[in-house]
């Protein structure tokens, strides 16, 4: 599994809304970006526009279990911020997964396995 760190500061946050490649859903919004760190840092935000403490922590909790299945696929050094958004807090994180992977491979994050299956 790829080793990740929690990105806490606001002025990583705001650098990679400026500078960071970003992909939208209607249920998550991803941006990413390379960075020299060493290591795979994630960054997930909730807004009040998500609803009470209650539904903006069980839409972290969702991304943060998706991000966590696919994060032995993370090929790289990323900074990775995921934006939860109103859909978010009602589905499930294998819904969320798969949207997370079709984001990630379109960045590069992660690396397409579909065609090494038989």
């Amino acid at each position: 599994m790829a080793d990740y760190i929690s990105m806490n500061r606001n002025t990583d946050f705001r650098r990679l809304y400026m500078r960071g490649k970003s992909f939208t859903h209607p249920a998550l919004v991803t941006y990413v970006m390379r960075n020299r760190a060493g290591i795979c840092r994630l960054g997930i935000t909730t807004s009040k526009k998500i609803g009470n403490a209650v539904a903006r922590n069980r839409s972290k909790r969702v991304i943060r279990a998706a991000f966590y299945a696919l994060s032995s696929e993370v090929s790289g050094h990323w900074d990775i911020v995921f934006v939860a958004r109103s859909r978010t807090k009602r589905i499930k994180s294998t819904e969320l997964q798969k949207i997370m992977r079709k984001q990630l491979s379109a960045a590069g994050v992660i690396q397409n396995q579909e065609k090494r299956d038989p």
